[in-house]
């Protein structure tokens, strides 16, 4: 089988899909990987065929300012050009991420069958839960579901103007306005972090986390024998400002009240200069988790996961997106606490009751052991083109 799998150069998403194409390598399927160049080099250290996304820069005049355009316009005009170089690769089915819409529309250009992979939970609306992103339990008896169906509504205009872009983005590129169903959806999330739903998709399969590594490096951690706190900032563009800062302050042994350790797990330090106890830099987070005591992050599904999957709590400072609808799931799991708004008294306490509670770390251990309830990504893959 032949694969193209197509990821903007998000981190969140991209590594999630390099991730997956190492998976399908080493299953013996032959692979090209379509993402930005900031990846180029990790994929081929990685001995994943890499070749450029084209199309990602904007458009003279075009603007970035509304998602539905980002997502729908700018992927049909990506997937005209995109189409060809596919095409030279004869793929037997491409795997688009989920906000990389341009790998998807390319493919039924082509008539290829294609699947869609979210490296996070199934953010499809629902006619059983609260919108997406709210962050909200699922609402329980009449009120629970009035209240549920009311905010539903609220958000049914923006559905509506994001499915009518997404009309006309294929009617511009020559596709019918309709259609465009995944062969297969890949939910690459633990399962704990997935919420059930009346209407979960046929075609959508938790697979788990796809998670890979940007250094075979282990980050060398401050010497002594006092608890491990890692700190990973978010990569995304909505990260809440200030949390290294806060981070410092927070964790300071004058204003913690004991000892830590602090590891940065971060592409580059641009923060102030560090004290004795800390550290910076780029290492596999894998081990480096492995040794934590608590992880503080943004709420990226992919840190989550990566924490989780150690047995290690969390303190979560999110930001836009969907980082607030997994801190509260998290959360209400009982391996996190959410900070917001982000300040370095609350994130010190949270610290605190996370390093005190051993309850904590028990959800959290849970929580990563549901990934044994995931399906393997590779047979969905082999499904979808078989069937398709």
């Amino acid at each position: 089988m032949r694969v193209a799998v197509v990821a903007g150069p998000d981190a969140g998403h991209a590594l999630p899909a390099l991730a997956l194409g190492e998976r399908l390598r080493d299953s013996g399927e032959e692979v090209v990987f379509f993402t930005g160049e900031r990846w180029f080099d990790l994929a081929r250290r990685r001995g994943v065929p890499v070749r450029e996304l084209v199309g990602l820069d904007l458009a003279p005049g075009e603007q970035d300012l509304d998602a539905g355009r980002r997502i729908h316009e700018r992927a049909a005009r990506m997937a005209a050009l995109l189409a060809p170089l596919v095409a030279d690769f004869a793929p037997d089915l491409v795997v688009s991420d989920v906000l990389t819409a341009g790998g998807a529309l390319a493919a039924e250009l082509l008539g290829l069958p294609w699947a869609e992979l979210s490296p996070h939970p199934l953010y499809l609306p629902s006619k059983g839960l609260p919108p997406i992103g709210s962050g909200l339990v699922p609402g329980h008896g009449v009120r629970g579901r009035l209240r549920d169906a009311a905010l539903r509504a609220l958000s049914a205009r923006s559905v509506r103007r994001g499915l009518a872009q997404r009309r006309a983005a294929r009617e511009g590129i020559g596709l019918p306005p309709e259609g465009g169903k995944p062969a297969a959806r890949l939910v690459a999330a633990l399962p704990a972090l997935e919420v059930p739903r009346p209407d979960w998709p046929a075609e959508a399969v938790l697979v788990g986390p796809v998670l890979a590594e940007v250094s075979e490096e282990e980050l060398e951690i401050p010497p002594g024998e006092a608890p491990l706190v890692v700190l990973a900032p978010s990569t995304a563009a909505q990260a809440v400002p200030g949390l290294c800062e806060a981070a410092l302050e927070a964790l300071d042994p004058a204003v913690l009240g004991r000892e830590v350790r602090l590891a940065v797990s971060t592409f580059r330090w641009s923060g102030p200069p560090l004290p004795a106890w800390a550290t910076a830099g780029i290492g596999r987070q894998d081990l480096l988790f492995g040794q934590a005591a608590v992880v503080i992050c943004g709420g990226g599904h992919g840190v989550l996961a990566k924490a989780f999957m150690a047995g290690v709590p969390a303190v979560v400072v999110p930001g836009g997106g969907d980082q607030w609808e997994v801190a509260k799931r998290a959360e209400r799991l009982g391996c996190a606490k959410t900070i917001r708004p982000l300040e370095a008294a609350a994130l010190r306490d949270a610290v605190v009751e996370l390093m005190d509670g051993p309850s904590f770390r028990a959800a959290a251990r849970r929580a990563g052991d549901s990934v044994r309830l995931a399906t393997d990504p590779v047979a969905v893959c082999r499904k979808a083109a078989a069937c398709a």
